[in-house]
């Protein structure tokens, strides 16, 4: 599971904090299945109309899908254990400034048990019309409405600004996909490319990476084999060479991860490489109509 349904039913652990609350009344005012929520120190309590429970394994009776977290960076690694542990399916994790050790923990234990991890430091996902979790502004009818573009970004501020212009350009979202920008990351570009690929009524795909990696590069061998367009806006292309870039994801190695070597993998693979997100409205148009 990537790309949530209606149905998905949500876990939000750390659900009674300022950033829980405020987020998931968004998230159930826009029909979110929100299931329950945990906090050790409230638990047999109620929050956001749901119940809170002192551990995602004591809430797994009630049955969830997917773990949501708005958990601090050094609480991160227990917290998402415990999803696991529950049997989540997916555990999406917003959090910055996890430490790297324990990100690895949680990859290690996640794939042995089966379960998909999005993120760390991502801003969620959306599927329009019927669900989203994180702090993705999917109730934004600028930003996100019904149609065939599907959406996958390393950044939320970036992925944001490409929804907005493909909105402002007359077409709709399928779903957004936001993967996180951190070095070590649960849920790959060509993953989500792939997803949204497969998912129903989407048309065209648009990537938004970043320079560092090459999660892009791996991509493009799977874009060379869609029917459909695929669109790419790679952000970095005019860093001076040494500068730090603000993902931890954004780390260029000799000629590796640069934005070069992105842009010559994915156009020899058929993508269209955008040299502004603002130009996605005249690529739609020439690809679609």
């Amino acid at each position: 599971m990537i790309i949530p349904r209606k149905d998905t039913r949500i876990l939000v652990q750390g659900i009674t904090g300022k950033q829980g609350t405020f987020w998931t009344e968004r998230m159930q005012a826009y029909g979110a299945a929100v299931v329950g929520g945990v906090n050790p120190k409230k638990a047999g309590t109620e929050h956001c109309g749901v119940p809170v429970y002192g551990s995602a394994v004591e809430a797994a009776g009630e049955g969830f899908d997917v773990s949501l977290l708005f958990i601090p960076p050094l609480l991160v690694k227990a917290a998402a254990l415990d999803a696991i542990e529950a049997g989540a399916k997916m555990v999406l994790i917003l959090t910055e400034h996890i430490p790297v050790q324990d990100v690895m923990h949680v990859m290690a234990a996640a794939c042995e048990a089966g379960t998909r991890i999005v993120g760390p430091n991502t801003a969620g996902g959306v599927t329009v019309g019927e669900t989203f979790m994180g702090f993705m502004p999917a109730f934004n009818e600028r930003i996100f409405k019904k149609g065939g573009v599907g959406v996958l970004s390393r950044s939320g501020s970036l992925g944001t600004l490409l929804c907005q212009n493909v909105v402002a350009a007359g077409y709709g979202q399928s779903a957004f996909v936001g993967i996180g920008g951190d070095p070590v990351i649960g849920t790959t570009t060509r993953d989500a490319l792939e997803a949204l690929d497969r998912f129903p009524g989407t048309e065209a795909v648009v990537m938004v990476g970043e320079i560092g990696g090459t999660m892009e590069e791996e991509a493009a061998a799977y874009a060379a084999t869609m029917d459909k367009p695929v669109f790419a806006f790679i952000a970095g292309g005019a860093a001076p060479k040494g500068k730090k870039m603000g993902h931890a994801g954004a780390i260029v190695m000799g000629d590796k991860g640069t934005y070069a070597s992105k842009k010559a993998a994915l156009e020899a693979a058929g993508v269209t490489v955008l040299s502004t997100p603002v130009h996605i409205g005249d690529a739609l148009r020439a690809a679609l109509g």
